[in-house]
């Protein structure tokens, strides 16, 4: 069977190794191109589109231009959810 065109977000974060919701978060600030079928949150990134954005990650890492920006905004957010009242873990 040939490898499918088109991924949805819950094969791109099992691929990844991450969350829906992380997945959903490169799709949103437009690290890794998606489209969006109908309107109710089907999400489709196209398989090569993967492929790039995972190449362009290893070339950043590489060059030593990964942002820490938003290593930064995860750790404070982690920090906020431990010390506010009733806060739960992302996860």
């Amino acid at each position: 069977m040939p490898t499918p065109r088109f991924l949805t977000l819950d094969d791109v974060a099992e691929i990844l190794n991450v969350s829906w919701s992380q997945a959903y978060a490169l799709v949103r600030r437009k690290e890794l191109i998606a489209i969006q079928i109908g309107g109710r949150g089907q999400w489709r990134v196209e398989n090569e589109e993967l492929e790039r954005f995972i190449a362009r990650k290893y070339a950043e890492a590489r060059a030593g231009t990964v942002p820490a920006e938003p290593a930064a905004e995860g750790q404070a957010g982690q920090d906020d959810a431990a010390t506010s009242p009733g806060g739960r873990g992302r996860g």
